[in-house]
């Protein structure tokens, strides 16, 4: 086996990539990246019914996304099958294997025997010692040990003894002439020289089963590192039940990559109480040591905190690239320094991209839609003349930015005798059509001078026209 560390991560192109998926490769990567290895992806697509194109795609999508680079693939399991059957036939010749003829009735009478008799419901041996040739339907299983223990020397949960006697004799090539999944990832992972095996704890009864295959094939066996299951709130075991378990809705749902991943890694992983993390600072700190032995329970809340967190520290710049597919339809985006200013103005008090898009509707709208209860108490008749007025002046006003707006409104309401909470909301309903928005100053300078006058004199027209 290589000297040099090397991780892998071995999806199922069956569906999406799933949460508990992403975060398994995400501690495979940062493994490999702290200690200076290769991060190796694989696609096990033997299930030659259930794999698709479209999930690896998907898969890929969603890791590239998440800035999960990979070092080689990637492969493709089931591109591999003549070696896996190359070694199936190695274990047959040397005696470690044997062709079982056992049908899948037989076998589930056998189950129901064992279990009323208080027996673990395991194979009975029945073809062990036949030495029978393949046929039609046939398996092959591995001749298993039934003496002994193995342990497995968990570098998460520590060392987990397993009773050889209570371990099946495992098939490893089905009736269809491919191999199961305990054969060929111990095959592809051997001779991939993968050093550590990172995944989650509910392959961890497959563990000893693989382990006496590499020994069986003699096969270096490499590390294993069992991560604890996420959980949703009431405990169970995350499903769609808790929320989005798919890493591109969180993609769709305005969420930053950088925040699913620091949420991700904090899922089961802490560095002293560090919360926020930059990718750098997870690569120089990730060790396995620091990965906790209990379930982690995935909490929607503090992953948005986190989103709102990334959202206020981008730039105008990287948020208008990844809002492109976000904006509603018929949204004209094109004006990318008008878009700049607009993100500008949101991103402080936005949680999510989409959050943020719906904020932005009144900036784009040809005419301003206002709130009933908001026109109701600012678009009044003693008002109208204070915003008639100031839409008088405007057009003189040669610094329409912050500052100069500011000195603007000063002048304007000393003028007026008047405090500026008098014209603030209505200013504020005029423009935009609610109660809550960004500062007034920073909305006139987005808006631009043009905007703002049509829209003060809309509003002026509207109370004209109520009164």
């Amino acid at each position: 086996m290589t000297d040099q560390i090397r991780t892998r991560f071995a999806p199922s192109p069956t569906g999406y990539l799933h949460i508990g998926g992403a975060r398994t490769a995400l501690f495979n990567w940062l493994f490999a990246r702290h200690n200076g290895g290769k991060f190796v992806l694989r696609i096990e697509d033997t299930d030659q019914q259930r794999s698709t194109d479209e999930s690896t795609r998907a898969i890929l999508d969603a890791m590239t996304w998440m800035g999960l680079n990979w070092d080689e693939g990637p492969h493709f399991q089931a591109q591999r099958v003549d070696l896996h059957r190359q070694m199936v036939q190695k274990l047959l010749d040397e005696g470690k294997a044997y062709v079982c003829t056992c049908s899948p009735e037989e076998l589930e009478i056998k189950r129901k025997e064992a279990l009323a008799s208080g027996r673990k419901p395991k194979y009975d041996g029945t073809c062990r010692d036949k030495g029978l040739a393949k046929s039609p339907g046939s398996v092959v299983r591995f001749r298993g040990t039934e003496t002994g223990v193995t342990v497995v020397e968990d570098l998460i949960k520590g060392n987990i003894v397993f009773n050889n006697d209570e371990l099946d004799d495992l098939i490893i090539e089905r009736g269809d002439g491919y191999p199961t999944y305990n054969f060929a990832v111990v095959i592809d992972d051997a001779l991939m020289n993968i050093t550590h095996v990172i995944r989650g704890d509910d392959h961890v009864n497959n563990t000893p089963r693989q382990i006496l295959l590499y020994q069986a094939l003699g096969f270096e066996v490499p590390r294993f590192a069992h991560v604890p299951m996420i959980l949703g709130a009431d405990k169970a075991r995350l499903s769609k039940r808790h929320g989005a378990t798919s890493v591109m809705a969180y993609k769709e749902m305005g969420y930053l990559p950088e925040a699913l991943v620091n949420y991700l890694v904090r899922l089961g992983w802490s560095h002293g109480d560090q919360e926020i993390f930059s990718q750098k600072e997870l690569v120089e700190f990730f060790t396995l040591d620091a990965v906790g032995k209990s379930p982690a329970v995935f909490n929607p809340e503090k992953l948005l905190w986190l989103n709102a967190h990334y959202i206020k520290e981008a730039t105008p710049e990287r948020l208008s690239a990844e809002m492109k597919p976000l904006w509603p339809a018929g949204t004209d985006s094109s004006d990318e320094p008008f878009v700049r200013k607009i993100i500008g103005d949101l991103q402080p008090r936005a949680k999510t991209l989409v959050e943020l898009a719906q904020a932005a509707n009144f900036y784009f709208a040809d005419g301003v839609t206002y709130e009933s209860e908001a026109a109701a108490k600012f678009l009044t008749s003693d008002v109208a003349s204070h915003l008639k007025e100031m839409a008088g002046e405007l057009p003189a006003v040669s610094d329409f930015s912050k500052a100069g707006l500011e000195t603007f409104l000063k002048a304007f309401t000393e003028k007026k005798g008047i405090k500026f909470k008098v014209i603030a909301q209505p200013l504020r309903v005029a423009l935009t059509g609610k109660t809550v928005s960004p500062g007034i100053d920073d909305v006139m300078v987005t808006l631009g001078k043009e905007r703002v006058l049509r829209r003060i004199e809309a509003a002026v027209a509207f109370i004209a026209k109520k009164a």
